[in-house]
């Protein structure tokens, strides 16, 4: 089975469209599924105070049609978590947004965000990461990354890497500004970087 496994996409609705088109052209088949930040929460971590908002439009970006460009699954991340913690309304897509899990299984892959885990460092990077598949998919970092029982290997875009025993790790990328995603292949055991013009 294949997934198209895309995030980071924080509300552009034009990267998107790219990234969902060239999806469309390289696995048609392919399952859909996000890494979570698919919104932009316009209020900073630094920003946020006791204050509930009444209204989405005033915490996030929201694009004509961006909403239904969302027709796949997708795990929460940490600007999904800001918007539900600083917004008190009666918004079905506030509904939405509690609804989407921590964690999702592709059989013997994860899918969460990352922001769970322990960053830091200079540059900021990924410090420890907390997972229980031996395949984990994340994002958060806007990196596109491949670590392997704990050692980074280079990412090459179009070339099909054949998942071995032990720890993976897979940073897909972000949707935003770069256009990146991944195709796994649980068939295969492949996951092939991919980056949309």
């Amino acid at each position: 089975m294949q997934y198209a496994i895309i995030g980071d996409i924080h509300s552009s609705k034009e990267d998107l469209k790219k990234v969902l088109n060239h999806i469309n052209k390289q696995a048609p088949d392919a399952v859909l599924i996000g890494t979570g930040d698919l919104f932009e929460c316009t209020i900073s971590k630094r920003n946020i105070t006791e204050h509930k908002y009444s209204s989405l439009s005033e915490v996030m970006l929201l694009p004509d049609g961006f909403k239904e460009l969302l027709t796949f699954p997708s795990v929460r991340g940490n600007q999904e978590e800001r918007i539900l913690l600083i917004t008190e309304a009666n918004d079905p897509l506030l509904k939405m947004l509690s609804e989407m899990p921590e964690k999702m299984e592709l059989g013997n892959a994860e899918v969460i965000h990352g922001h769970q885990w322990t960053w830091g460092g200079e540059p900021w990077s990924l410090l420890k990461a907390d997972t229980v598949k031996p395949l984990t998919f994340y994002g958060h970092s806007h990196q596109s990354g491949f670590v392997h029982n704990g050692k980074e290997e280079e990412v090459l875009f179009e070339h099909p890497k054949k998942i071995s025993d032990g720890q993976t790790l897979v940073n897909v990328g972000a949707v935003v500004n770069d256009r990146e995603w991944v195709l796994y292949d649980s068939t295969d055991n492949t996951v092939t970087f991919m980056k949309a013009e």
